[in-house]
């Protein structure tokens, strides 16, 4: 397996100009004729599918969701970056290219980011003029707030539900392509196998999650758009309808997967209150602008927030960062949030908690100013914890957010098998071993709006029309084994139910590949998941045991079976990189102030791994990182 990154020759500004002039372009007269599958709905797959409609390519657009609107992409709250520098506060393209490089831990390709930041400022036009109510100044310029990793203001908003809104803009330019007949929708379909033809993809396999139908879907290329995959631990903040099957079986058919142990912890999600929870609910980062966080100075100091006097209250982020205080990146805030509650000064009932405190922000702007800046986040924490947070602070601890780790692309956005394009969270390419808030969004649609529509285009023309029927040999090897798998999942008749492993397996990496990682506990991970996976194939219980109508219990199964899999070369990856960086923080590899500390000689690199069998471990391939706008420098946010 080659891994050619594909990156433009020139100056870094110029690169992706360059390369759009370089790329090949179908006529106009020509696109009608090709078509294109894209697998999700979200902000990077709707504006994909979209904009490549709007080209004149066929597309089809596939969601397990009943509507489109419903993909996880509503739940970013918190808002989208561009380097506009609306607030004259010193924000550039290089600036956002940096603090993004830099948040990352100096783990992601230099070319990828500085695109991302040339196009961050298109994104904000493209859905103002789309009619995305971003919040505005009185006189009429968007608005905008700071988030972690960042001194200057450049996240615009809708206050605390950018994500829909934003999803609300793509979902109707694609709503307009289906009412033109240029899209195909199909919701309520699960993507079960990628199809695979001399090394080229050419459709993919499905299941109607209604009737219970398999069946195959073939064009000229594949958009994977499906998101990431926290939620092999269990409990994370994205919906319980997030997994891994998409891309872990495009991974079994030959696309690398990159850097699958960067997952990235959130510091500002409400705590876990027992065993009964199934997922856990993000309160939006955007509080970190006004909300100070805190924990009592002295271990076992029980007393109601209200009772502790300043004096005895530890600011402990304003005080380790004083440069970036409270809006240090996630992972420097969550780490740190560990480390006061394992030193006994955890706040609520499980002692694993900290406050974050609006009475200053109040005290200085007014509650009716908060009001308007956070209503419906200080709505929804209310309504889940039965805590007022203007009377009392709320109460947060880290929890698994987001990955960065997805498949492997090159600066086109093609993964290893040619033909299939990865957009989103499901590849590895813009955020390093850590994510800055709000730039999720900024990808998403960067991908889907800007870069997908060029590059699979230019594929398109190099690799010219073939027809391919979904009668063919390939097709319906992989719809057999699709079939054969729904067969075997249904015929176990154990005792243990798809979410009693799910949960077991959550628990083993969050112990052991979670918010700190050492050697021992990922070998003994790699003990426990092997004997968790052979139990669960001769333990499982499946009900009502039926494939020809809705059945949820065989859906978590067949994504549980996944995670099961999938876990193992996660956690393989963690053990083999022998350092800390970002979201990975192995114990052995930190200074002495408890920080990360990266390896560069050694591990400047993206881990791509390769699917090498069954009962195989997969084989590690190397693509060595070159910077030559940055230096790399220990990251310092003091």
């Amino acid at each position: 397996m080659q891994l050619d990154p594909k990156i433009p020759e020139g100056p870094i500004a110029e690169k992706w100009d360059r390369a759009k002039f370089q790329l090949k372009l179908v006529n106009p007269a020509n696109k009608r004729k090709y078509s294109v599958i894209v697998v999700g709905s979200g902000l990077a797959g709707a504006s994909a599918a979209a904009t490549l409609a709007e080209l004149g390519y066929g597309v089809d657009c596939f969601c397990y969701q009943d509507s489109p609107r419903r993909a996880h992409s509503i739940a970013a709250q918190g808002g989208i970056n561009a380097s506009k520098n609306y607030q004259n506060d010193g924000d550039s393209d290089f600036r956002l290219f940096y603090d993004t490089i830099k948040g990352g831990d100096y783990r992601s390709r230099e070319a990828n980011v500085y695109r991302l930041a040339q196009l961050s400022g298109n994104i904000i036009d493209q859905c103002v003029a789309q009619g995305v109510p971003f919040a505005r100044e009185y006189g009429g310029l968007l608005a905008n707030r700071s988030f972690g990793g960042a001194q200057v203001s450049r996240t615009f908003y809708a206050r605390g539900q950018t994500g829909q809104q934003l999803l609300l803009g793509a979902y109707s330019a694609l709503s307009r392509q289906i009412g033109l007949g240029n899209v195909k929708m199909h919701t309520r379909t699960e993507m079960l196998d990628l199809v695979v033809t001399d090394g080229r993809a050419r459709g993919i396999v499905v299941r109607d999650m209604l009737s219970g139908e398999v069946r195959s879907h073939a064009a000229d290329a594949v958009i994977l758009a499906t998101g990431g995959y926290s939620n092999v631990f269990y409990l994370s903040t994205n919906a319980k309808g997030c997994n891994v099957t998409a891309a872990f079986r495009a991974y079994k058919r030959g696309a690398a997967f990159a850097n699958p142990c960067y997952t990235q912890i959130h510091p500002t999600c409400i705590p876990v209150t027992g065993e009964h929870q199934s997922k856990l609910t993000l309160m939006s980062e955007s509080l970190r602008n006004d909300g100070r966080i805190w924990v009592p100075k002295e271990a076992g100091d029980r007393r109601p927030p209200g009772e502790i006097p300043p004096e005895d209250r530890d600011y402990y982020l304003e005080r380790r960062y004083p440069s970036f205080g409270n809006l240090v990146p996630r992972d420097v805030a969550s780490r740190a949030a560990k480390k006061v509650c394992d030193e006994g000064r955890g706040v609520g009932e499980t002692g694993l908690g900290v406050y974050l405190d609006f009475q200053t922000a109040m005290e200085r702007l007014g509650e009716d100013a908060i009001r308007d800046k956070y209503g419906n986040l200080f709505h929804m924490y209310e309504k889940i914890t039965a805590e007022d947070p203007y009377e009392v602070p709320m109460r947060i601890f880290p929890a698994l957010h987001y990955t960065m780790g997805g498949l492997w692309v090159d600066y086109n956005l093609e993964s290893t098998v040619a033909g299939l394009f990865v957009l989103g969270e499901a590849n590895f390419s813009d955020h390093g071993a850590n994510r800055l808030g709000a730039s999720a969004l900024m990808q998403g649609l960067a991908d889907g709006y800007f870069v997908a529509p060029m590059t699979v285009g230019d594929f398109l023309a190099r690799a010219g029309k073939s027809s391919l029927s979904t009668d063919s040999g390939d097709f319906k090897a992989a719809q057999t084994e699709v079939n054969e798998k729904i067969k075997k999942l249904l015929s176990i008749k154990g005792e243990r139910t798809a979410d009693s492993f799910h949960r077991e397996l959550g628990k083993i990496l969050w112990e052991h590949c979670g918010m700190a990682r050492n050697a021992e506990g990922l070998s003994k991970a790699l003990e426990q998941i092997p004997r968790l996976r052979e139990e669960f194939w001769g333990n499982l219980k499946v009900l009502p045991g039926r494939n020809d109508q809705v059945n949820q219990t065989l859906e978590r199964a067949g994504r549980v079976a996944d995670f099961l899999e999938f876990a193992e070369v996660m956690v393989t990856d963690a053990l083999s990189r022998e350092e800390s960086c970002g979201g990975h923080f192995r114990e052995e590899h930190q200074t002495e102030e408890g920080e990360a500390r990266r390896d560069d000689e050694r591990f400047a690199h993206v881990a791509a791994w390769e699917f090498a069998g069954v009962g195989k471990p997969p084989v590690l391939h190397k693509e060595q990182l070159t910077f030559h706008e940055v230096s790399l420098t220990q990251r310092s946010y003091k």
